[in-house]
Parts: C-alpha cells; sequence; structure tokens
C-alpha cells in the first residue's frame, strides 16, 4: 500500500498500479471502512488506500481536480453525491444489485447510489460525564452541567455535521426553507463551549475528551459492541433524521475498472453484510441479519426519525453553511 501511495502521491505508477483504486473518504475509524478496504484487498487484489476526508473536503478536491482526477470513486453524504453530478465531476455507473436500491436512495443515472444509513442522534460515553445524567434531548444539550461537553462536526464541511443541523432544525421548528430555529440553538450552545472537530471525533468520544457527540448511530454501537466502551446512543426525544451516505464513480478517474470492481463489491450481497454487521443500515435490507438488527435501539426510538427531502437538503446547504459561518462560528 505504501509503494502505491507513493507513486500516486508522485504522479507516477508502480507495475501493480493496475491493482489499485483510489477513493477519497474511506476514513478507517468511519463505518469500518478499515474492515470493508480489508475486505476488497483480500477479495478482490485491489488496493484502496484509506483516506480520512470529509464530504465536503472530497467535493472540494473533485471540483480542483477536475481537469486532471486522481480519485477512481468517492464516498459522501447524500447533498454531496447530488452536487457532484450538478458539478460534473462523476461519471454515470450501474453497479451490481443497482436495481434493488430504493427509489429516492439512488440517481436514476447512476451519478450517486446510497450503500447504507445512519441516524443521527447522541452519541454519549456514560462514563465522561460525571455526575451529570444522560441527555435524553437537543434541549438538554443547552444546560450548563454540559458546559464543555457537547462536540458536533463542522456543519459547514463534514456532512454528518450537516445532517444534524438539519435535524435540529426540524427539531427546533424549523424547514429546509428557514433554518433560523437550528442557527438559533447553535448560538446558544455555543455559549456552552462546544468542541467542533472537522472529521470524525471516534477516538475522542472514547477517551472522554468529547463525552457527547452529535454523531451516527453506527458508530456508538461500534464503540459499545466492538470496542466494549461505556457509552450510549440517544435517539433525542424531540426527534431526528436518518440520512444515507452514497458513491459515485469519479469523472475521468486513472483506474476506472478498478473503482467500478469496488462499487460493485460495496453493494454485493458480502459487501452489504459487512456495513450490516458494522452497525449501519445496509441499503438493500435483506442483507441485515435479525443478528445485527437485535444491537439496535427499539423500533419505538427510531420512530422518532422521520424522512427528509434529501434534494432539497443538497439544494438548502450552501446557503446554511453561509449563515453558519457568519452568524455562529
Amino acid at each position: 500500500m505504501g509503494l502505491a501511495l507513493a507513486a500516486v502521491a508522485a504522479g507516477t505508477q508502480p507495475a501493480f498500479a493496475d491493482e489499485v483504486a483510489i477513493c477519497y473518504n474511506c476514513p478507517p475509524e468511519w463505518a469500518d471502512w478499515g474492515g470493508q478496504l480489508k475486505n476488497i484487498a483480500r477479495d478482490l487484489k485491489i488496493d484502496v488506500p484509506q483516506d480520512n476526508k470529509n464530504s465536503g473536503q472530497t467535493l472540494s478536491q473533485l471540483l480542483a481536480e477536475k481537469d486532471n482526477p486522481v480519485a477512481d470513486i468517492a464516498y459522501y453524504g447524500v447533498s454531496f453525491g447530488i452536487k457532484a453530478k450538478e458539478k460534473g465531476v462523476v461519471a454515470n455507473y450501474k453497479p451490481a444489485n443497482f436495481d434493488k436500491i430504493p427509489d429516492g436512495l439512488k440517481d436514476r443515472d447512476g451519478a450517486w447510489f446510497a450503500i447504507h444509513s445512519g441516524t443521527i442522534g447522541l452519541f454519549v460515553n456514560t462514563a465522561a460525564l460525571g455526575d451529570a445524567p444522560v441527555p435524553q434531548s437537543w434541549a438538554d444539550l443547552l444546560k450548563p452541567e454540559y458546559k464543555g461537553m457537547v462536540g458536533y462536526l463542522d456543519p459547514s464541511s463534514a456532512f454528518v455535521g450537516y445532517a444534524g443541523a438539519v435535524a435540529i432544525n426540524r427539531a427546533m421548528g424549523g424547514t429546509l426553507d428557514n433554518f433560523a430555529p437550528g442557527i438559533e440553538f447553535f448560538k446558544k450552545l455555543k455559549e456552552n463551549d462546544p468542541i467542533v472537530p472537522k472529521q470524525t471525533a471516534y477516538a475522542r468520544v472514547l477517551s472522554g475528551e468529547i463525552p457527547i457527540l452529535i454523531d451516527y448511530d453506527f458508530n456508538a454501537y461500534r464503540a459499545k459492541y466492538k470496542d466494549q466502551a461505556d457509552v450510549a446512543f440517544v435517539i433525542p426525544s424531540e426527534g431526528t433524521v436518518t440520512v444515507p451516505y452514497v458513491m459515485s464513480l469519479v469523472k475521468n478517474g486513472p483506474h476506472p475498472e478498478n473503482g467500478k470492481k469496488v462499487l460493485d463489491y460495496v453493494l454485493s450481497d458480502a459487501g452489504q453484510a459487512h456495513w450490516a454487521n458494522a452497525f449501519l443500515r445496509p441499503v438493500i435490507a435483506s442483507a441485515m441479519s435479525p443478528e445485527a438488527a437485535a444491537k439496535f435501539l427499539p423500533a419505538s426510538d427510531y420512530a422518532r426519525s422521520q424522512p427528509v427531502d434529501y434534494a432539497k437538503m443538497a439544494e438548502v446547504q450552501a446557503g446554511f453553511s453561509e449563515r453558519y459561518l457568519s452568524e455562529v462560528r
């Protein structure tokens, strides 16, 4: 892997370059991409170097490299996939099992397609709370007892941050046409000294540095069941959103056939089962085993998650980011 990465960075390719596929935003600590990349190397003999970008950084890089692409495939939150198509940096490709992806979770031409989804909530290191109780609502995060304890990823850059903002805004009475309630919430939260990283903060929650992180269910379940950490996941009482993560084939990428093979793999039965066992909801529902489903919160909790118009969510994202940067940060 080291040789392949060095060669790519230097603009040259080693003799085994046809066994490489470059993915933007395949971070090993997120959604168990680390395990999936090992599976791909084992089963496809294709090396996919780990990459720690977030969704916004991925799209920015694709745009910067539009005339000379470096990546073959990209992974990002759905709104960024929609934008990538609009900007003309991705190619149409319908991978294996494309027809099994529900309508609304794929571009009809294959410019982007969901591979799994997560539900936004509170990823809580209960051991790091001290005497404070586990928060049960968005409103709880504004209480003085959680001062300096709450973290969220930068919503102007990271998709999980934006998805959290959409959830909070709606819970506070806002809509995708009116982010004022959400902006007001973040202004109040700023007074509680939140921690605002740009990339996945999984390790910082486990260490107790960030006791409460606005994040996806799958990260909390991974901490609980894989790392045996003293954590809880809470779906706030006011409600939340479930959002898909999607992938695309990059337009004119250097290794398109390998990129296609990787996309086929993540939507294969084996690839989808891996996501389910990593506590994500696979886009092909039949891949979720009863054993995996049993580790999620009860369906009654997930009933507090309502669908969102993903196309509209993408359309208004830039406007929200501008307001967040000018009024909150």
